[in-house]
């Protein structure tokens, strides 16, 4: 990593800003509106779903092998695409929920590992996860995914945040045997006393984020199970075909939503508003201003003769300092 230097053509950059090839143009991860809460929770059901389905129509093995290849390509894509897209971002979260769930099940149904058991082993590997991340980068921003290396600590942090909730949710439902309507009403309320908590009292947005997005798998998972598993084991009997078929058009919907208004991309509510400005300033001016040429700027170039440029501060390695790379359950949270 290098300062004050750039590739050839392009201007140099200030002293003290930190420049390099190892970086990406735009964030890899969505802004985090109420749609990225909502197809969150979507995406847990729908992965809890779809693996059991897999596992009880298909052999076992073959369903885990074919879930870890769909997780495989999904991060392939994910890893080599420059900026966020909302297709393939979504596309490695569901990839993620399946492959995710079979990890959790496969330590209880092929190893016999208590629930509890790997509960806390799941718990260990992400705090583990979180340590390291922290000691490399110093921040566990999901907004401060622009290299390569803080990519793969957040995709490997949303693997074991997906396994560590299946694992967390199953053990609530059947080792403590309280179903699974009673466990999903259980984590949704943790959820919104979590959400409680970062606006009403300050918790830490990084830590409220996390906390809440663990959350999200073993109620999106509990609630799956609720409507699919037979009324003889407290369900609804509706199937797990069904309710991943459902779950999967209803997260399509939204995905293409999401795609054609650009409403969670980094810097497009910016661009959209200050356009909207311009428009309304133009219209607002005596006889009408002249539009600026595009690729122009009307603001002005400089300060005034005679008086100092104001100085610029660093950029550290480590600060993200955008608006949208604000903390907290909403993109505009510490606005």
């Amino acid at each position: 990593m290098t300062t004050g230097q750039s590739r050839p053509g392009e201007p140099l950059a200030p002293a003290g800003y930190v420049t390099g090839p190892a970086r990406y143009a735009a964030s890899k991860v969505p802004l985090i509106t109420a749609f990225f809460w909502i197809i969150k929770l979507l995406t847990t059901a729908m992965g809890e779903a779809t693996s059991d389905y897999m596992v009880k129509t298909i052999n076992p093995v073959t369903a885990v092998l074919l879930g870890f290849a769909g997780f495989a390509v999904a991060m392939v894509l994910q890893l080599r695409a420059r900026r966020y897209n909302a297709w393939i971002y979504w596309l490695a979260v569901v990839m993620v929920a399946i492959f995710g769930t079979q990890a959790a099940d496969v330590l209880h149904i092929k190893f016999h590992v208590p629930y509890l058991a790997s509960t806390t082993f799941y718990a260990v590997v992400l705090a583990v996860i979180f340590v390291l991340w922290y000691r490399t980068e110093g921040t566990l921003s999901i907004h401060s995914i622009r290299t390569p290396r803080r990519e793969l600590f957040y995709w490997a942090t949303v693997l074991a945040t997906f396994a560590l909730g299946t694992a967390t949710g199953d053990m609530t439902a059947k080792t403590l045997n309280l179903g699974y309507l009673a466990s999903g009403l259980l984590f949704l309320a943790a959820f919104a006393v979590v959400a409680v908590l970062h606006w009403r009292f300050g918790l830490n947005p990084i830590l409220a984020f996390w906390i809440a997005y663990v959350l999200t798998r073993p109620v999106g998972a509990s609630f799956a199970d609720y409507v699919a598993f037979p009324k003889s084991v407290g369900g609804l009997g509706v199937g797990h075909g069904p309710v991943a078929l459902v779950l999967t058009l209803v997260i399509v919907v939204l995905v293409a939503y999401l795609a054609v208004t650009r409403r969670d991309v980094e810097g497009a509510c910016d661009d959209t508003a200050a356009a909207a400005g311009a428009r309304h300033r133009q219209a607002a001016a005596p006889g009408g201003a002249r539009p600026p040429r595009p690729g122009y700027s009307s603001r002005p170039a400089g300060p005034s003769p005679g008086q100092p440029r104001p100085q610029r501060q660093p950029v550290d390695a480590h600060q993200d300092a955008a608006p949208w790379e604000r903390e907290g359950f909403f993109a505009w949270d510490e606005d």
